[in-house]
C-alpha cells in the first residue's frame, strides 16, 4: 500500500505523519528519508506492544545504539514519577539532545515521552509511533505532552512537536473492538467541530472503518490528521481556535477523574460520554437545532458508541463532577467554560456557564 504523507508546519516545527500499512520494518528508511540523524536512541514501548514488533523496530535500527524502556501505560502512571525513570535513563547513558527518544503505544505513551524529550537537556529528537487509533488521529499531533496529578487531568506539560510521526495501520489489526471506538471517538469531533462531509462519510462508511477496510481506514486516518493540522498550524498554543478541540472534553476529563481514571471509562469512551452531553446541553441553550443534535446521537448510537451515561453516575456523583469541571484549566473565572455547538462544522468556544446551570443541567442528565 502506497504511504501517505501529510505534512504539519508550526512556529516552533515541521514535521511529515506518514500513514501507511508495515511501516515498522523500515523505520531505519523512514528516519533516513526525512533527514533525522542520530547516533543513539531511547525506545519508549507499551508494555503490551509486542515483543516481535520491538524485534522489528531493533533490527530495522541496528546501526544505531538502541535502549529499551517497558513502560506500564495507565493514566496512573502518567506521572512525574515515570518521567523521571526515564531521564535517569538518558542521563545514565548519556545521551545528548542530538539523540533520539522514539515513543512506541499510545497516547499515554506519546505524552510521557514528549513531555520528557522536552524537559531533557531542554528540548532532544524526538519520533512518535502511535499504535492505537486514538493517538494515531488525536494526540500523535499538535505537541501537546503532559503527565496527570491528583489535581486534575493534563496540569502539567508543555507544548513540543515531534520531529515524525509513523502512523502503521497493521497496529489496529491487533487492537481490541473497545480501543477502536475509543480512536472513533475523536474522529467524530474532528467531523463534528470542521467538516460535515467528513461526517457525512463516516455516517455513510461508519460499518467499513470498523471493520479497518482499506482505503477507508487510511481516509478516515488522513482526513482526520488533516482537520487537526489545519487547527494547530493557526494555533499552536491554543490562544484561540485550538481550544475548538476540546469540544465535549470538559465534560469527559471530569468524568475519567470522578472514577479516578479507573479501567471502567478509557480516555474515548469518556470523550463520546461528554459530547453527548455537549450536545444536550447546546440544545437545552437554543444554539444547535433539535434535528442536527438527534442526527450526532443517531449515529452515536447506530454505531455502538457508549450511549448510557447513567451506567456510570448517578446524581450522588454531581458535586464530585463539578468540583472537577471547575478545575478545568480552560476556564478563567469560577465559571466553567464550555466548547459548545450550533451547527455541524460550526463549534462555539469561550461559552461559560455557572457552576449552578450546569449543575441543573447535569442533574437532569443524571436522572435520565
Amino acid at each position: 500500500m502506497r504511504q501517505i504523507k501529510l505534512k504539519i508546519k508550526t512556529k516552533t516545527q515541521a514535521y511529515p505523519i506518514i500513514i501507511g500499512s508495515n511501516l515498522i520494518s523500515s523505520i531505519s528508511k523512514i528516519i533516513k528519508d526525512n533527514s533525522l540523524n542520530f547516533k543513539q536512541c531511547l525506545l519508549i514501548v507499551d508494555k503490551k506492544i509486542s515483543k516481535k514488533i520491538i524485534s522489528k523496530v531493533k533490527k530495522s535500527l541496528n546501526k544505531k545504539n538502541v535502549y529499551v524502556y517497558f513502560f506500564k501505560a495507565s493514566e496512573i502512571n502518567k506521572n512525574m514519577n515515570s518521567v523521571n525513570k526515564i531521564l535517569n535513563i538518558l542521563l545514565n547513558k548519556n545521551f545528548s539532545r542530538n539523540d533520539c527518544l522514539i515513543s512506541i503505544g499510545g497516547g499515554i505513551t506519546g505524552d510521557v515521552s514528549g513531555f520528557t524529550a522536552s524537559l531533557f537537556k531542554r528540548g532532544m529528537k524526538f519520533i512518535n509511533v502511535p499504535t492505537t487509533l486514538l493517538s494515531q488521529v488525536d494526540s500523535s499531533i499538535g505537541g501537546k505532552t503532559g503527565v496527570n496529578t491528583k489535581y486534575g487531568k493534563n496540569l502539567i506539560g508543555s507544548f513540543y512537536q515531534p520531529n515524525l510521526v509513523i502512523t502503521d495501520i497493521q497496529f489496529l489489526k491487533t487492537l481490541p473492538k473497545r480501543e477502536i471506538i475509543c480512536g472513533y471517538g475523536e474522529i467524530l469531533k474532528h467531523s463534528l467541530i470542521a467538516n460535515k462531509n467528513f461526517y457525512n462519510f463516516l455516517n455513510k462508511n461508519s460499518k467499513k472503518i470498523f471493520n479497518l477496510s482499506s482505503p477507508f481506514i487510511e481516509k478516515t486516518i488522513h482526513e482526520s490528521c488533516k482537520i487537526k493540522r489545519n487547527i494547530v498550524e493557526k494555533d499552536e498554543k491554543e490562544k484561540g481556535l485550538r481550544k475548538i478541540l476540546n469540544f465535549g472534553h470538559t465534560f469527559a476529563h471530569a468524568y475519567e477523574a470522578s472514577l479516578g481514571y479507573s479501567k471502567k471509562l478509557n480516555h474515548g469512551e469518556a470523550v463520546i460520554f461528554g459530547m453527548k452531553t455537549a450536545l444536550n446541553f447546546s440544545l437545552k441553550n437554543n444554539l444547535l437545532k433539535k434535528k442536527e443534535r438527534n442526527s450526532i446521537i443517531n449515529h452515536i448510537y447506530n454505531c455502538n458508541l457508549p450511549y448510557n451515561l447513567n451506567k456510570f453516575f448517578k446524581v450522588k456523583d454531581l458535586n464530585k463532577i463539578l468540583s472537577f469541571m471547575l478545575k478545568d484549566k480552560k476556564n478563567n473565572s469560577n465559571k466553567i467554560n464550555l466548547v459548545l455547538l450550533k451547527k455541524i462544522g460550526s463549534p462555539l468556544i469561550n461559552k461559560e456557564f455557572s457552576k449552578k446551570r450546569v449543575g441543573l443541567f447535569l442533574k437532569k442528565e443524571l436522572s435520565n
